[in-house]
């Protein structure tokens, strides 16, 4: 389990290796990711938009924008919180996702929460670090 907290705002990643949507041999590795944001702050918030940046082991880099998360736009009162699973394929058999949520706060303040980052590994794959 991977947490930041911005301003107020528990951003919680929990990443798992999924085999059965996985061909290795083939070079495709599948990873589920649970997100939860949580609001510990007195300020109700609303979840607007997203942007990951999704790295592998050669390197190679991918971002992604876009509005809300899986098709909503939550709105977190004081205590709320929100969970979403969703998905990401690799070429390689490890990589890093970090990103930022973009929030709107009741005044009409928008501002970013840092979604921190999380390792995408396959279990049991023996790693030679130099």
């Amino acid at each position: 389990m991977y947490r930041a907290i911005t301003r107020n705002i528990q951003v919680t990643a929990t990443p798992r290796y999924v085999a059965e949507r996985s061909e290795p041999d083939q070079g495709r590795h599948f990873w589920a990711y649970t997100v939860e944001v949580a609001n510990l702050g007195q300020e109700t918030v609303q979840l607007k938009g997203r942007h990951w940046v999704i790295t592998d082991a050669n390197g190679h880099t991918e971002e992604v924008h876009g509005a809300g998360v899986v098709g909503e736009e939550p709105t977190l009162p004081p205590g709320g919180r929100f969970e979403y699973t969703s998905g990401v394929p690799l070429n390689t058999s490890t990589g890093i996702m970090s990103g930022h949520y973009e929030m709107l706060a009741d005044n009409g303040e928008t501002f970013s929460i840092e979604i921190p980052a999380f390792s995408l590994d396959v279990p049991d794959v023996r790693r030679v670090l130099n």
